[in-house]
C-alpha cells in the first residue's frame, strides 16, 4: 500500500511542476507542496460554519497553509501549530493579542510570538486544517509519508483536546484532488477539501480513536517526546 501511496505522491509533484503551479520552497518533492492559489483556497474556509465559529484552530506549519494561519489570526482566533516533527510540543498564538499577524503566520514568527505548551495546557481545538500532498473526495488524505498529522491528531485525542469527530479541512490545488486514495488503519479522514476553485464536502468518515501503539515502532515513539510520555503512562 505504501508503494501505491508513494506513486501517487510522485504523480502529484510532477503534475504541479509540469503545470507551472508549484511555488517555493523548492524542490517540492518530500514536502507539503506550496501552490499558486493557496490564498484563494484558504478564503474558501470562510464558507464553513465550523471554521467561522471556531475559537481555536490547529493548522500545520507548512508554507501552503500560511494563508490559513494568517486568516485565523486576523479573525482573532487562537491558533495551535505543531512544532516541526513535534520535538517541542505545540505552539499557541492568540490572534487578538498579536499586532504583526503576517510575521506571526511564519514559523519563525510563531516561535517568537507564540508559547510552547504541553497538550494539557492547550485550549480545546474546534477545527483542524491539514496540509496534504494528495486528497480524495471520500475524505482520504496523503501527507509526506512520515505520519505526523495522524500522530498529532491521536495525541490530541488522547489528551482530550479534540473531539473524535472534529471537522478537518485541507487546502490544496485542484491537481491534488482524487476520487479516493489508499488507506491505512491510522489514517484520519477529512471533512472538507478547499481548492482555489471550489469547496468539497467529503463523503466518508474513518478515524482511529487514539494512538495505535502496535503500528508504531520503538524508534518513532522514542523520537517524539509526547508519544514517549503517553507510552510510559499507559
Amino acid at each position: 500500500m505504501e508503494m501505491d501511496k508513494e506513486r501517487i505522491r510522485r504523480m502529484v509533484y510532477k503534475a504541479l511542476v509540469d503545470e507551472g503551479v508549484a511555488k517555493p520552497p523548492y524542490p517540492i518533492e518530500g514536502r507539503i507542496p506550496n501552490f499558486k492559489g493557496a490564498e484563494a483556497a484558504a478564503e474558501r474556509l470562510l464558507t464553513i460554519k465550523g471554521f467561522q465559529d471556531a475559537e481555536t484552530v490547529k493548522v500545520n506549519p507548512d508554507s501552503p497553509q500560511r494563508p490559513v494561519r494568517r486568516l485565523a489570526l486576523s479573525m482573532g482566533k487562537k491558533l495551535v501549530m505543531p512544532s516541526p516533527r513535534l520535538k517541542s510540543g505545540f505552539l499557541l498564538l492568540e490572534g487578538d493579542r498579536i499586532s504583526n499577524i503576517d510575521y506571526a503566520s511564519t514559523i519563525r514568527g510563531a516561535f517568537h510570538l507564540g508559547r510552547l505548551l504541553h497538550p494539557e495546557e492547550l485550549p480545546h481545538i474546534d477545527f483542524i486544517v491539514e496540509g496534504s500532498v494528495a486528497v480524495g473526495r471520500d475524505g482520504s488524505r496523503l501527507g509526506k509519508g512520515e505520519g505526523y498529522a495522524e500522530i498529532e491528531y491521536a495525541i490530541l485525542l488522547e489528551y482530550g483536546k479534540v473531539d473524535y469527530r472534529v471537522e478537518i479541512a485541507s487546502t490544496v490545488h485542484d491537481l491534488q484532488v482524487f476520487e479516493s486514495l489508499p488507506r491505512d488503519p491510522y489514517d484520519v479522514s477529512l471533512t472538507y477539501i478547499a481548492t482555489p476553485s471550489r469547496l468539497v464536502k467529503c463523503s466518508d468518515f474513518f478515524r482511529p480513536k487514539g494512538v495505535i501503539w502496535e503500528l508504531l515502532d520503538e524508534e518513532k515513539i522514542m523520537e517524539i517526546p509526547l508519544l514517549k510520555e503517553l507510552w510510559s503512562n499507559r
